[in-house]
């Protein structure tokens, strides 16, 4: 029985998915005639919540959602942009006999789904907790907590990864150790 625990967030961390989820959200917002420039999306959208960022952009609550699913179905099509955090899954298989692993994301279950198929990950985490999992999403740390709460693993004996300002404040309120993904 493992004691240790060890979560990570997808987008930016395990993956570098930027371009991945610019050019899948400016391409669903341009089917409804809405400009999204890369800067502002990566200045103000990534790493966020979609309803969060969305909603600055489009009032529209229906047109939000009809957005966010052009853009889960755009999102497997442009895979081919992203890029493995080699040395953060080096470290993982390193840690995996003595911890437990887990993805905490405000991803879609099918966008992570589809990017740890895309890598041939799908059944390498013991856990996956997606934006369909928890009512609080990032800044708050309802899905980490979620996660320490299934293994029964307390924040003295879990690490966590994260790159953004939120998933970091997040990560931060459990009380775990966190460490800040910069680039790779």
């Amino acid at each position: 029985m493992k004691n240790k625990l060890a979560i990570f967030d997808l987008d930016g961390t395990l993956f570098d998915t930027k371009q991945v989820n610019y050019q899948a959200y400016r391409d669903a917002l341009g089917r409804y005639s809405i400009e999204l420039s890369e800067e502002y999306f990566f200045s103000n959208c990534f790493g966020r919540y979609y309803k969060d960022f969305l909603s600055e952009i489009v009032k529209d609550t229906l047109l939000i959602e009809k957005v966010h699913l052009v853009k889960k179905n755009i999102y497997s099509k442009m895979l081919d942009k992203s890029k493995k955090n080699i040395h953060l899954f080096n470290f993982i298989e390193a840690i995996r006999e003595d911890y437990y692993i887990a993805i905490v994301t405000t991803a879609s279950r099918k966008n992570t789904m589809d990017i740890l198929e895309y890598y041939g990950y799908e059944t390498y985490f013991d856990m996956i907790v997606t934006a369909e999992d928890v009512i609080n999403m990032k800044p708050y740390p309802d899905g980490f907590l979620y996660v320490m709460k299934r293994f029964n693993i307390n924040a003295e004996n879990t690490s966590i990864f994260e790159d953004s300002p939120i998933g970091i404040e997040a990560a931060k309120d459990t009380g775990a150790a966190v460490f800040t993904v910069n680039q790779f």
